[in-house]
């Protein structure tokens, strides 16, 4: 580190290459400002020592500047400390340090800027880009003391600097270039848009060296494809384990299913846990690791209700494979577990009946018998705040211990052979809100070794405090006076608690702790997941040398008639790459130095012919968009790259036709002459395509040469020959020529090839020609009679996905279907209904959300609709986010027409209180009633006749009944907006006492416009109270305990906007309750909650 001193020209626009620092400011009540020359006080005052580190080295020493105006731009005072050349590549230097310029003769005028810095061999000078105004410095009054800083052309300058051991080395780190392998051993994962909380859980797990041991046990040798979790799970491991950079989590969530926006969805890690866990359980069933998983991660507690006064005890015992403990309430881990296991007595009206005893006073809990090897811990960061009405995170602070004995919370018949003493191991934070966070963790990899802090894909070296007290949550420390607080990165607002706190917490039993974390070497990493990926490293390697060493090289795409007669098509072949066809071009990459008769040569070989019979045509790309033979390369000796420029140097590819020459003559091949004169009679390359209108196919058949002045009907000799069919039963033929995709003209047989204008590398379709009445019978069979057509429908041939929409009720599965876009619905029906050998006319469509895969629309039946127009609507608000290839499909059980004779009701089926209830979509005649509509439910939810008799019919809005519709009414008056609710009246109704009255009820959520749930009929008795109702409300809500405590009741008008009228004990419905009134339940809409958090996470 050197005393550089610069005195810059402040009017020069430079780049600033350093931080720019402000002053530290002054508190609000200042204290006696000390002098300059007393350095003692100054580095007290402006430079403190940091709390949590240790000290290594400080200083001070002070510059005199004489002559100041007369000094260059940069001045370099003598160097105090440093290296006689550029400093080693890891050093570094964690330093504090202030600068203070002061007047040499009134040390009481001084200014002064304080900084931290990490120094090393990059920025060894390091400071401040904005110090003082030049300007200033030379007024004759600094800041009011009536003398300038910079006296008689001289000043001070004092630097103080104090150096700081590093204790994770990452002190004041700006990460950049930062390699956390090289730094700490480690690697992260990396983050796929949202995926964070999955990596602090997978580096958890992974650092369970007993986990990552049992996962690696699960045989997938047989099974290596991505949709196996535990082989995505097994190659992540060994990435963590043998990989240089972070890793990547894609392969590893493929395998679970998930789809983009699952990605980019924060889930819940506990579920995820289990969910995991679950799924790696399953695949070690019947391998050397069954089990393993239950003997590491699970315990077991003990739920039981005891009398207090007899000698009875109920009780189950359950295992567990994680603890939720609740944080809001409680200050520790300690008062968490006491919370956990709280007794609860059961006495006066809440008495426990005893089965021989009777009625008792009992005492009510939960214990523990058996704590696991790994204990997890979730910590209950996340609450519904009914206040809100939102879920909220606990911020308050919350300590847990880096050793924590559990003995205290097991029974008394629990086995304390071994203690329960429990290490930390891992340290899973939130950082953010509920809408809006990060998560990482701190784990401990070795029994006695550090806390590493693992933010996807950066891993660095963490204190003590770090990985605890730091996620305790709770008040920021030492916040000064005035301050708000600290703000949030991910939800950018100011708080004065912590939004970084512990959520998940990993101890493991001290006892087990070497068993647990015990080694893993590579070694036992399955062979085949170590063979695997170090092939595909080795190829990555190889396709970054063939990228580095691309411009040495030119890619040759080349056919033959081996491509050509496979290839059912426009053009010749298929030219792009597919590896699931054996159409497509064969690819070459040549050195741009080698010549054409290496290419050919090489060429022969694979065929096992010499060089000489090899000949190779260059392809161009015409006008119309076809790509066709075009001319031979007859000078063998020129490079690759030399003809390419020559023929074809605006396309990226060099595209050849390859010949093989079958006549030889004294062992030289003999090719047809195609050079010569203008005028004259030369062969003509063409290709020949073969339309069978029996099989649906167009294939090709081979090349032929014709004579420029011959006849079209002189080639028919040489197809029948081609074709092997004997002269004398010779077809007659039709001939078109494929121009292009979209045009396909017939050709006449008395015309030269000259005056049909047939040049090399032209493509002649042929057919057996059928007569009107045979083209006519192909047409209605839903084929195509003559090679147009079937152009036409290979040019509009689009391949639709055909899914089941209900895939438990239609035969059928998910296939896909190569059909023309220009099909109506009646014929796209009847291929549908072809493949699934159902009936056309039964076939109903529909579309799909390209955003959730579900269906969107019914599809309406058209007679002049198209596929196209189908699949590609016009745009609208409505057609917003449809796919355009993919259509659910329906099998009714009656035909599309009298469909539009039938009215689709959705009936709501409630058939025990409101506990259980079943969605039923019926079609009824438009010309039915109520009874008929009662009936078609009796036959989908398989209803006995005297369940129908006691079964009523409401019509609902919004939630709430508008009035019981009678078997007479009429279908046709049921509004489309309407739904409908069909409730099993309960035998206390049916037996309604005189006097009693009905009252229609419903759910809301605080405000009576938000209404939820399934409304019912409510009988109203003489003389009964609330409180006495809320007995009979219970049950037939099927809510009880604490669920049913929460519900405040209230009298709602019919007439909106009125407030409702909350119910007290003693208040005797039938009495406050007027015709106009409904009962309402207003309790919370926990269906809407739930639904608010998106689709639960799952692995498949």
């Amino acid at each position: 580190m050197g005393s550089d001193m610069v005195t810059e020209d402040y009017e020069l626009d430079e780049k600033q290459d350093v931080a720019i620092i402000t002053p530290t400011e002054s508190p609000q009540e200042p204290e006696a400002e000390p002098t300059a020359d007393d350095y003692e006080a100054i580095k007290n005052r402006y430079m403190p020592v940091l709390p949590d580190l240790e000290v290594e080295a400080e200083g001070y020493h002070t510059w005199t500047i004489e002559n100041y105006r007369s000094l260059a731009k940069k001045e370099h005072g003598p160097i105090f400390e440093g290296f006689e050349e550029k400093p080693p590549e890891n050093w570094y230097s964690c330093v504090q340090f202030v600068l203070v310029l002061w007047n040499k003769n009134d040390p009481s005028i001084f200014h002064h800027h304080t900084a931290n810095h990490r120094f090393n061999s990059e920025e060894g000078d390091w400071g401040f880009t904005r110090f003082a105004e030049l300007r200033r410095l030379f007024a004759s009054s600094w800041e009011g003391r009536n003398r300038p800083m910079v006296e008689n052309d001289a000043v001070n300058v004092t630097a103080y600097v104090r150096i700081y051991k590093d204790p994770t080395g990452v002190l004041w780190h700006n990460f950049n270039n930062y390699d956390s392998k090289k730094e700490t051993g480690l690697v992260g994962l990396k983050n796929q848009g949202a995926t964070c909380y999955l990596n602090s859980l997978l580096q958890s797990l992974y650092f369970t060296n007993s986990f990552r041991k049992a996962v690696y046990q699960i045989p997938t040798q047989d099974e290596t494809n991505k949709s196996n979790s535990a082989w995505a799970l097994q190659r992540l491991f060994h990435q963590l384990q043998a990989s240089d950079q972070a890793v990547s989590t894609s392969e590893l969530t493929l395998s679970f299913g998930w789809e983009t926006k699952h990605i980019f969805e924060q889930q819940d890690v506990q579920e995820l846990s289990r969910i995991l866990m679950e799924r790696m359980e399953e695949r070690m069933k019947g391998t050397e690791a069954e089990n393993a998983l239950a003997k590491m991660f699970v315990g077991k507690m003990k739920t039981y209700i005891s009398c207090i006064n007899v000698d009875y005890e109920s009780s189950r015992i359950e295992d567990f494979w994680d603890i939720q403990l609740n944080v809001s309430g409680n200050k520790n881990l300690d008062d968490s577990f006491k919370d956990y296991i709280q007794v609860e007595t059961m006495d006066g009206e809440n008495k426990y009946y005893a089965e021989g005893f009777g009625l008792q006073d009992a005492k009510k809990g939960v214990i523990f018998e058996s704590f696991p090897q790994v204990l997890h811990l979730q910590l209950k960061r996340f609450e519904y705040d009914i206040n809100r009405d939102t879920m909220m995170k606990v911020n308050d602070r919350y300590e847990f211990p880096e050793y924590f004995d559990a003995t205290p919370y097991l029974s008394a018949t629990a086995d304390r052979s071994e203690p329960y003493v429990y290490q930390l191991h891992g340290v899973l934070v939130h950082s953010g809100d509920f809408n809006a966070g990060h998560y990482y963790a701190f784990i401990k990899p070795h029994k006695d070794g550090f806390f590493y802090k693992f933010d996807d894909d950066r891993v660095t070296r963490a204190t003590l405090k770090e990985a605890l007290e730091e996620n305790f949550g709770g008040e920021y420390p030492n916040l000064a006076n005035g301050n708000l607080g600290m703000r949030n990165p991910y939800t950018r607002t100011v708080s004065t608690k912590r939004s970084m706190s512990a959520y998940m917490l990993v101890y493991i039993r001290q006892s087990r702790a070497d068993s647990i974390l015990t080694p893993v070497p590579e070694e036992a990493t399955p062979e085949h997941i170590a063979r695997q990926l170090s092939e595909e490293r080795a190829e990555l390697v190889r396709r970054k040398r063939e990228r580095e060493e691309q411009h040495l090289y030119l890619s040759c795409a080349v056919i033959s008639d081996d491509q050509f007669k496979k290839y059912q098509g426009f053009d010749l072949a298929l030219w792009d790459p597919d590896p699931n066809v054996d159409y497509t071009p064969d690819f070459h990459r040549l050195l741009r130095t080698s010549t054409v008769e290496e290419l050919c040569g090489k060429l022969g070989e694979a065929k096992g012919l010499p060089s000489e019979r090899v000949r190779l045509w260059v392809m161009v790309n015409r006008q119309n968009k076809t790509f066709r033979p075009d001319q031979p390369l007859l000078d063998r000796a020129v490079t690759v790259e030399e003809a390419f420029n020559k023929h074809s140097g605006r396309d990226k590819q060099f595209r050849l036709w390859v010949e093989f020459a079958d006549q030889v003559e004294d062992q030289k091949p003999i090719w047809p002459e195609t050079q010569g004169h203008p005028g004259g009679n030369v062969p003509i390359l063409v290709f020949l395509k073969y339309f069978d209108v029996e099989k649906q196919t167009l294939l090709g058949v081979g090349h032929v040469y014709v004579k420029k002045h011959a006849k079209v009907s002189e080639m028919l000799p040489t197809i029948a020959e081609m074709m092997n069919w004997p002269q004398a039963s010779m077809p007659s033929l039709a001939l078109f020529e494929e121009i292009k995709h979209s045009m396909i003209e017939p050709m006449k047989p008395k015309m030269t090839f000259q005056q049909a204008e047939i040049q090399d590398g032209d493509i002649i379709c042929f057919q057996k020609e059928l007569t009107e009445a045979e083209a006519a019978n192909v047409r209605h069979s839903g084929n195509y009679a003559n090679t147009k057509e079937y152009y036409d429908y290979l040019l509009n041939r689009v391949s639709v996905r055909l899914m089941p929409r209900f895939p438990q009720n239609t035969p059928g599965e998910t296939f896909d279907l190569p059909v023309s876009r220009k099909l109506t619905y009646d014929q796209f029906a009847a291929r549908v209904a072809e493949k699934l050998q159902a009936d056309p006319t039964h076939i109903r469509f529909l579309t799909v959300n390209s955003s959730t895969s579900k269906p969107k629309a019914t599809v309406k039946r058209g007679p002049a609709q198209s596929l196209h127009q189908i699949l590609n609507p016009p745009y609208t608000s409505y057609n917003l986010n449809q796919r355009s290839d993919s259509l659910f499909y329906e099998v009714l059980e009656m035909s599309l027409s009298e469909l539009e004779m039938k009215k689709a009701l959705k009936v709501t089926w409630v058939s025990e209180g409101l506990a259980k209830e079943e969605a039923f979509e019926l079609l009824v005649s438009r010309s039915g009633n109520v009874g008929d509509v009662l009936l078609e439910l009796k036959r989908k939810a398989n209803l006995d006749d005297s369940t129908l008799s006691d079964v009523r019919l409401y019509c609902v809005l919004s939630n709430k009944i508008q009035k019981e519709i009678g078997n007479d009414y009429p279908v046709t008056s049921i509004m489309d907006h309407h739904s409908l609710v069909a409730q099993k009246l309960p035998k206390e109704d049916l037996e309604a006492a005189e006097g009693n009255r009905p009252i229609y009820a419903f759910h809301f959520d605080k405000e009576p416009s938000r209404a939820h749930g399934v409304p019912f009929v409510f009988h109203l008795n003489p003389n009964e109270t609330l409180k006495d109702a809320k007995i009979r409300l219970s049950k037939r809500t099927g809510l009880k305990g604490k669920q049913f405590d929460n519900i405040k009741f209230a009298l709602v008008s019919k007439t909106p906007y009125l407030k409702p009228q909350y119910l007290n004990d003693d208040d005797v419905l039938i009495e406050v309750a007027t015709p106009d009134s409904l009962l309402g339940l207003d309790h919370v809409n926990k269906a809407r909650t739930q639904s608010s958090k998106g689709d639960s996470i799952f692995i498949r």
